[in-house]
């Protein structure tokens, strides 16, 4: 069984920072791009950010400069640091990962629970 775990969510001003993690656990054989993506409410879900295996990163041009997306190997997590966080950054943030589970060595596609970020005014 595979999960993909996200936490650091939470209220914080505007100006203020959050962490969010996403731990992958279960049987997995290896991890290849993991990303955050977010969904407001009444919104499309979009890209926020994503990593490679390589550590290549990329992000949506509205966190650029703000948003920093890593990744532990060693521990199945990908981080999101979120600086200057404004009220339009208010979404579900969710975990995505591109992963191979213990019963097959192809890629499949895994989401988080997701964890809310609300930021206000």
């Amino acid at each position: 069984q595979v999960q993909l775990v996200e936490s650091g969510g939470g209220l914080v001003q505007a100006g203020g920072s959050l962490r969010l993690s996403c731990a992958a656990s279960g049987s997995i054989i290896s991890i290849n791009a993991m990303g955050w993506y977010r969904q407001a409410p009444g919104k499309q879900r979009e890209l926020v950010a994503t990593i490679s295996s390589g550590g290549s990163t990329r992000y949506a041009d509205s966190v650029k400069g703000r948003f920093t997306i890593s990744r532990d190997n060693a521990k199945n997590t990908v981080y999101l640091q979120m600086n200057s966080l404004k009220p339009e950054d208010t979404a579900v943030y969710y975990c995505n990962a591109d992963l191979s589970p213990g019963y097959s060595y192809h890629y499949r596609n895994y989401w988080g629970q997701g964890t809310q970020v609300t930021v206000s005014s």
